[in-house]
């Protein structure tokens, strides 16, 4: 079992014994994403200055409701990553890309 698998076996066990799949709609799991996500995006608000512990609780809520809503879909998180970075790179050639924080075909 990989670390993947086992984080994957961890949450489903969590939400079983609290009977919350009924709630793990593909659309209540994306609208928590994004909710969980302002709440990232919190933590740098006002400014840099930033709490470490409270941007990592932040970032694992949103990727725990990634990980359920992978597993509801039957995604398997490690190979969709993987498939969008080569679409990615494929995109975004480093040649013509590196260090720009624009699309390298734009001005």
């Amino acid at each position: 079992m990989t670390d993947s698998d086992a984080v994957i076996a961890s949450l489903r066990a969590f939400v079983a014994e609290r009977d919350w799949a009924q709630f793990h709609t593909p659309e209540n799991l994306a609208k928590s994403i994004s909710i969980e996500a302002a709440e990232l995006l919190e933590c740098f608000q006002w400014d840099a200055d930033f709490d470490l512990d409270d941007v990592g609780a932040e970032l694992a809520d949103v990727l725990t409701y990634c990980l359920l809503l992978a597993d509801k879909l039957g995604l398997d998180p490690d190979a969709i990553v993987t498939e969008k970075l080569a679409e990615t790179r494929a995109k975004y050639p480093a040649d013509v890309s590196r260090g720009r924080s624009t699309k390298y075909d734009r001005s």
